[in-house]
This record gives structure tokens, C-alpha cells and sequence, in this order.
């Protein structure tokens, strides 16, 4: 078991300028979001759209990122939580003098896959005695690169820069020295005031907003998330749990195409002060086939239609790329190319550098895609609509690569930058998409190349078996020839590969219970043992922690599973919402929220409830 310090590299110690990256909420309109700290600073927000450069970076430099800070002006202690069953965020502060709140949100707007309306609304209360609050609004466009104008406009407060303009509408008075605007104002019991930062341009106008329309679209807000999540159909024991992750879910897609995002934010570190920090905010092909998933077994049909549409209008899956017919990854609006690169000026969260934007990833070989993606379209064929013969033509021409393809070395699922090697992973998730098409083609009589597809499944089984497996471990391993753990093995009960009470298949949950978990947390493997071609040690895994519950459970060990589980729940944060990573002492870490953290919890949330009956 590894027990490695992974809470911070060498001389990266705590810095009182940042969050920590767990101190945070998120809101969203399904086009972009932003972070809202427990301090009630927003030191996240791109605009307008998730993968757009930043207008408020303060979480990657405290000090050059921007921030919109609003807060009441006296000491006081905050407390976090959303309004029931929605996306709208409540801060509150409790000072000697009184209670306030602020409630942040974005309205939705009625045709979300319209992109240019785009407001983010922050609404101050005094809901017991009298409170003074300071708001200083400090935009840095193009991840601070840009310089920018702050002007008045009658009661606007217009921030311009070269390639995005911002307009302020507030209730209360509101100063600025050219750069920075701020306000101080005090509430009495039962006032208000607003905040409304509003994205212009040609065909988009400025908008005033009063306080009552402000209370107008926050009544509307709260309506749409309740009427969104209305539609599930669990009812299962971690209801609230399974609930906010499935909001979250949601918050991560793109309306105007139907994409979900791995998590909004970039460069958040996997290890304060070390090197591992990546731009996430793309459409993995895995990540959202897997979120397509989660979200049918809850009744969210809409969403699984809608990235088959993504799938259909920008993912060509009959093209041909440098590494298959698909590439891992892809832009929130079909884009192919992802170029990475280093924003040097910026010292990285609680400065961890490098801070990226682009991901070179792009252009890996990740042969797990094409199993995690036939998987979803299976699924949504089995429980939203059957798919078309268009459809049918392109998983064919998927599945007869993977038939000639399988066998190649590729980088796996964890992206490692040491070389390929023949993952087992891997292996296995292309038996699941020959596996899954199988099914759909003896389900529907569909014309398929049934021998061919037969022949490469059962090699490929055989060759896991016989390559997959080691003596020595008395497991299944993470990749042929050496006697490495990896808990993307988790997988195999969950993808029906194995039965999950198989005696391989047990040892190797035991084996893996030893080697890689950590009071219910798991380590996706050992990069001391298994060099990945980065440095430096790492957190757990948060969907590798969810897996091993569900493989628990499958495997009879319900009390283990159902332990691991309530434990698990214990390291999200104040809000239920999980980071990439846990760390040595249980804080978030990585990219967050994580899309397919969230999506782990709701399958092993579902699995578990139907194990414990």
C-alpha cells in the first residue's frame, strides 16, 4: 500500500491566499461555470463558454488571476449549501451584528442551446440584523493577458477588453479606479441587493437588473433544476448524494452540443506543488460515455440523446485519425485539435506549476474508448431509442477496427506519458465493445460480421486469461509481463467480463485490498513500481475508491461495500462534490468537480442499494 506523503512537493507550503480547492461551490447556465468559495469569492468563471479563457483566475494565481470577492465587511463565519434539490448556491455569513447570505446562480436560458445570452447573477441578503459588505470586482481577461478599461454607462459598469466585454449591473452604488470596481453598502434586515455580470456584444444587449427581476429569474433558476431532476427515478438509500452528483453531472454539459465535459477547470494540481496538472475541460469520449451511463440508469434519457448527437454531428466515427478511427479526446464543439501549451505568467494553484491550457493527450492511443463508447450507445439502444441504420453502419466500422487494432500497445486509460504498453485495461474494454455490438446486433437482427466478431472477443479473453494474469500476484495485473496492480482491474466484474464471486477474481480484489486501498481510498496504481513517465507521487483516485465499492458489493461483501462506501462519502466536500484525487489527509485534489468521480458514485450508489435489497 502506498503511503507516501502526496499532500505537497518539497517546499510547497500552505499559502493563506488560496482556497483550498475543496472550499468550493459551482454554479452554471450548461455553457460555462464558475467556482464560488466559502469566502464568497468567485475565482473561477470562463466566459463564455467552459473551455473560453478565463475572466476570474484568482484559484491559479492568487494574486494576477482576478477575482469577483463579495463578503460582509466584519468578521464573520461562512457555512456553504445549494437550495434543495437545484444548482443555485447559498453562502451565509454569521457575524455578531447579523446574518446574510448571498445566492449565486446562473439563469437558464429557454432555449439553452442558444450561446450568447449569458449572465451570472449574485444576489446579497440581510436575513437577521444589520450587515455592511464589501464587493470588489476585478476581472483579467484571456487568463489575465489582456488588459482591459472599466467605464461607467449610465447605471452600468462596462469592463472592455480586446476580446470579451462584461457589463455590471448593480443595485447598490458602485465605484472604480479604470482597472477594479468596487462597492460598499450595508443591509438592514429584509434587504437586498444585486450583482448581475452580464457578457455583451453585437446582437446582445445590455440588461439593468432590478432586485425584483433578479428575484424573478432566481425563482425561475430554482424551477428549472426541480423540474430537470424530477425525472429521476432513484429512490434509493443515498438519495441526496446520489442527487447532487447527478445536478453536477449536468452542470458539466454543453448545451449547444450535447458534450460533457471532464471537469471546468484547468491545472488544478494532483499534488500541491508538483507537475501533474492538466486542462480538462474537454469531452473525453470515455468520461462521457461513462457519464451517458449514469445518468440513463437514472432516467435522464435527454442528456444521453443528446451526446449521441454531439457523437453524430461533430465526431465523425467512420473518419480516420493518426490513431484510429477516434481520437480520446475532443473540444466541446467537435474540435480535434487541442494544442497544449504552458501559461508561464501564472503560478498554478498554492503554486504548483506548470498551469496548462490544451491537452497534448489528444493524440494517444487509448484503445479503452472504443469499449466505454459501443458500451453507451448499447445502453441508450436498450433504454432511450434504437439507434438508426446510420448508426448501426458506423459501430460496425468501429468494432472491425477493434477487431484488427486490439493488440496493438496503447498509453491506457490513465493517459501515462511512459511509453505504451500492452495494458489489460485495455484489452478488456475492447472486448467489451465486440461484446456490446454482439448484443445489439442479435437483439435487433441487425446485419453484422458475426464469426469475424466472435473469433477477435475470444482471443481476446484467451489473451487476458492467459497474459492478464499473474502467478506471482495471484491477480490480474495492470499490463502483460510485469507484476504491476492497477484498479482500472475493477472494471472487469463491472463490464461482465468475469463473474465477480470467480476465485481469480476474488484473489485479485484481495490482492488489490492490500496493495492499493487506504481506508476505502484507492490508488490507481504505483508509479514507483510502474513509472508513468511523470514525477512524483499522487492522491487516490476518487473513481477507482467507487469502483472497488461496486466490485464489493457484486462480490457478496456487502457489509465491506456498504462501509467503503459511507467512508467514501465522508472525503466529498462541504457539498457533496469530489475532486479527481483525495490526499493524504483526505483534501481535494486535482480538476474539480470530476465528472466521472460522480457518475462511479451513482453506479455504485445504484448497484449497492439493489445488492442490499
Amino acid at each position: 500500500m502506498q503511503t507516501d506523503d502526496v499532500d505537497a512537493a518539497p517546499g510547497a507550503g500552505d499559502d493563506s491566499r488560496y482556497l483550498p480547492i475543496g472550499e468550493h461551490g459551482l454554479i452554471g447556465d450548461l455553457r460555462t461555470v464558475a467556482l464560488v468559495g466559502t469566502n464568497g469569492t468567485i475565482d473561477w468563471y470562463c466566459c463564455p463558454r467552459f473551455d473560453a479563457p478565463s475572466v476570474f483566475a484568482a484559484i491559479l494565481d492568487a494574486d494576477k488571476g482576478g477575482a469577483f470577492e463579495l463578503a460582509a465587511d466584519l468578521p464573520a463565519t461562512t457555512k456553504q449549501f445549494y437550495f434543495p434539490d437545484t444548482n443555485v448556491l447559498i453562502t451565509r455569513f454569521f457575524a455578531v451584528d447579523g446574518v446574510g447570505e448571498i445566492q449565486d446562480f446562473m439563469p437558464i436560458e429557454k432555449d439553452s442551446r442558444e450561446a450568447d445570452r449569458h449572465r451570472l447573477i449574485r444576489r446579497v441578503t440581510c436575513v437577521r440584523g444589520r450587515l455592511p459588505f464589501r464587493a470588489r470586482i476585478a476581472p483579467r481577461f484571456d487568463y489575465a493577458r489582456q488588459p482591459h478599461t472599466v467605464r461607467f454607462d449610465g447605471s452600468k459598469t462596462i469592463f472592455e477588453s480586446e476580446s470579451l466585454t462584461l457589463s455590471l449591473a448593480a443595485s447598490v452604488p458602485v465605484e472604480h479606479d479604470g482597472r477594479d470596481a468596487w462597492s460598499r453598502f450595508e443591509l438592514q434586515e429584509g434587504e437586498h441587493a444585486v450583482f448581475a455580470l452580464d457578457r455583451v456584444g453585437a446582437g446582445i444587449s445590455v440588461l439593468d437588473c432590478p432586485i425584483e427581476e433578479a428575484e424573478a429569474q432566481f425563482a425561475a433558476t430554482v424551477r428549472f433544476w426541480r423540474k430537470w431532476l424530477s425525472a429521476s427515478r432513484y429512490r434509493g438509500r443515498w438519495r441526496e448524494v446520489v442527487h447532487r452528483s447527478a445536478l453536477t453531472l449536468k452542470l458539466l454539459t454543453y448545451a449547444p452540443t450535447g458534450g460533457i465535459v471532464a471537469a471546468p477547470t484547468t491545472s488544478l494540481p494532483e499534488r500541491i506543488g508538483g507537475g501533474r496538472n492538466w486542462d480538462y475541460r474537454y469531452v473525453w469520449v470515455r468520461d462521457a460515455a461513462f457519464c451517458v451511463y449514469a445518468l440513463l440508469r437514472l432516467g435522464f434519457t435527454e442528456e444521453a440523446e443528446a451526446f449521441m448527437g454531439f457523437l453524430s454531428e461533430h465526431v465523425p466515427l467512420g473518419g480516420g485519425g493518426r490513431t484510429g478511427p477516434l481520437q480520446i479526446m475532443y473540444g466541446i464543439d467537435g474540435r480535434r485539435h487541442l494544442p497544449e501549451h504552458e501559461l508561464t505568467h501564472l503560478e498554478g494553484h498554492r503554486g504548483s506549476r506548470p498551469v496548462r491550457v490544451g491537452n497534448a493527450a489528444a493524440d494517444q492511443l487509448q484503445l479503452d474508448i472504443y469499449g466505454a463508447l459501443i458500451d453507451s450507445i448499447y445502453l441508450f439502444n436498450k433504454w432511450g431509442h434504437p439507434i438508426s441504420s446510420d448508426r448501426w453502419d458506423e459501430v460496425c466500422t468501429l468494432v472491425n477496427w477493434v477487431c484488427d487494432s486490439w493488440d496493438q500497445p496503447d498509453e491506457g486509460i490513465w493517459e501515462t506519458r511512459g511509453g505504451r504498453k500492452n495494458f489489460v485495461y485495455s484489452r478488456l474494454m475492447c472486448w467489451v465493445a465486440i461484446e456490446r455490438a454482439m448484443r445489439m446486433a442479435f437483439q435487433r437482427g441487425l446485419p453484422a460480421d458475426i464469426p469475424r466478431w466472435r473469433r477477435a472477443r475470444d482471443t481476446i479473453y484467451r489473451d487476458i486469461m492467459r497474459q492478464g494474469w499473474s502467478d506471482t500476484m495471484q491477480a490480474f495485473v495492470q499490463h502483460f509481463d510485469e507484476d504491476v496492480l492497477d484498479a482500472s482491474i475493477l472494471m472487469m466484474p463491472l463490464a461482465k467480463f468475469v463473474s465477480p464471486t470467480d476465485p481469480k477474481w476474488l484473489s485479485t480484489l484481495d490482492a488489490l485490498g492490500s496493495g492499493l486501498v487506504s481506508d476505502s481510498l484507492v490508488y490507481r496504481y504505483d508509479p514507483e513500481v510502474s513509472p508513468d513517465g511523470l514525477e512524483g507521487p499522487e492522491g487516490t483516485f476518487s473513481i477507482c475508491s467507487f469502483w472497488y465499492v461496486e466490485a464489493l458489493a457484486r462480490a457478496g461483501r456487502l457489509d465491506e461495500a456498504r462501509l467503503a462506501f459511507e467512508k467514501m462519502l465522508t472525503y466529498a466536500n462541504h457539498l457533496g462534490l469530489y475532486a479527481e484525487e483525495i490526499g493524504h489527509t483526505g483534501e481535494q485534489l486535482g480538476n474539480f468537480p470530476q465528472a466521472i468521480t460522480h457518475l462511479a458514485l451513482i453506479s455504485a450508489a445504484f448497484n449497492l442499494d439493489h445488492a442490499l435489497g
